[in-house]
């Protein structure tokens, strides 16, 4: 929570008058507590996954072949309504209970202890996270033998990529990948609405490498 009662406070102490973003953040963020800022991330992240995907999942579904197969990685397969729902769901429950779970204790108390801001001012349009260049490297490592054997196979479960898959995955790896994504944010300490903004990347992209469909 911002440790200003009163936003004459919050520009004195910044030494200049807020900004129509900083007004805005100073009345929401005022009165909430930070443990439910942290909890955004993953509000985000399942809106975008969800929200990113329906559309592109209904296209597959609805659209006729013709004007879908030349898009298409694999224009002969036809998922079903099922193939889709069932991904969905085990994914979003997995997600829902890793982030009800180990995802929320650790990241609140590493919010409070290595430097991630939730006050004023907020970040400039340059800040950068490092969960990438990690995110990149742990995926390195679930190709090698033994971890793709063990681990990494349930997410390539479904042979034919579609939008659902991305987070489709061992309950290992989603933790992990979780983890690492945090992290990142002890590494390079941002603004909390930096991570709100990476993890809606984060998400849309996710669903956008695994749908299937490319572009000329």
């Amino acid at each position: 929570m911002i440790p200003f009662a009163t936003a004459e406070e919050a520009e004195a102490a910044l030494g200049r008058a807020m900004t129509w973003a900083e007004a805005a953040w100073f009345r929401y963020s005022g009165s909430t507590p930070d443990y439910c800022l942290c909890f955004i991330n993953f509000l985000i992240l399942f809106a975008c996954y969800t929200l990113t995907g329906l559309p592109i999942a209904l296209l597959e579904l609805c659209a006729p072949g013709r004007l879908t197969m030349p898009y298409k990685l694999q224009p002969k397969v036809r998922l079903s309504p099922d193939v889709f729902i069932r991904c969905y769901r085990n994914a979003a429950r997995d997600m829902a209970l890793l982030t009800m779970g180990p995802l929320l204790l650790v990241p609140y108390p590493a919010l409070k202890v290595t430097g991630i801001r939730t006050g004023l001012p907020l970040p400039s349009v340059w800040e950068m996270l490092m969960e990438d260049y990690l995110g990149y490297w742990f995926h390195r490592l679930q190709h090698t033998k033994w971890f793709y054997k063990n681990i990494h196979y349930v997410h390539h479960e479904f042979r034919a990529p579609m939008v659902f898959v991305a987070a489709h995955a061992h309950w290992s790896e989603s933790l992990v990948l979780g983890f690492a994504s945090f992290v990142s944010m002890v590494i390079v300490p941002c603004h909390i609405t930096t991570c709100w903004l990476w993890f809606a990347i984060r998400g849309a992209a996710g669903v956008e490498i695994h749908c299937g469909i490319w572009s000329a």
